[in-house]
């Protein structure tokens, strides 16, 4: 994948972070409160160990960094949930995560997911199916994108919202 243009302005990297599957997403931002989308997809390692799974998501993710060269990372908050064993394990891969990015110099973005069902559906309790469809149609993609793609999506999607000018 060729660097942006001049006329683009900086790519965004989101990423919704998980041990069993991490869901990524490039926009290229284009001016105010606009973009170009670019890719999404899901990265599902294979390893049985949980380190085993936290390496492969990391050196895979370098791979996208390495390939789409975007310089801003927009990931979802930590957050502590019911099951405190499930937020340690979600910190690591998340931690992996935003390691790889800042190896590679991205500037790393942290959002709630309320705020960005609030940028990108109009509201913070917007369930998965309908976040998929927004993102879907403002990406003008012809099919639903897995729903890990679609959260990173919606993740990139709200930081360029957020940028004000690119």
């Amino acid at each position: 994948m060729a660097p942006p243009s001049s006329s683009a302005g900086p790519r965004v990297l989101g990423i919704d972070p998980g041990t069993r599957v991490v869901g990524y997403a490039l926009v290229e931002a284009r001016g105010r409160a606009a973009f170009r989308y670019l890719e999404c997809g899901v990265i599902r390692p294979r390893a049985a160990d949980l380190a085993d799974r936290i390496l492969e998501i990391a050196a895979d993710m370098e791979e996208v960094i390495d390939a789409f060269e975007p310089a801003e990372l927009a990931i979802e908050r930590a957050f502590a949930g019911k099951n405190a064993q499930s937020a340690l394990k979600l910190g690591q891969a998340r931690g992996a995560l935003v390691l790889a990015a800042r190896r590679r110099g991205l500037s790393v973005f942290e959002y709630a997911p309320a705020a960005v069902k609030r940028a990108v559906a109009g509201h913070g309790r917007a369930p998965k199916r309908a976040m998929q469809e927004r993102v879907a149609f403002l990406c003008g993609l012809a099919s639903l994108p897995p729903a890990d793609a679609a959260d990173a999506l919606a993740l990139a999607i709200c930081h360029v919202f957020g940028r004000g000018a690119a």
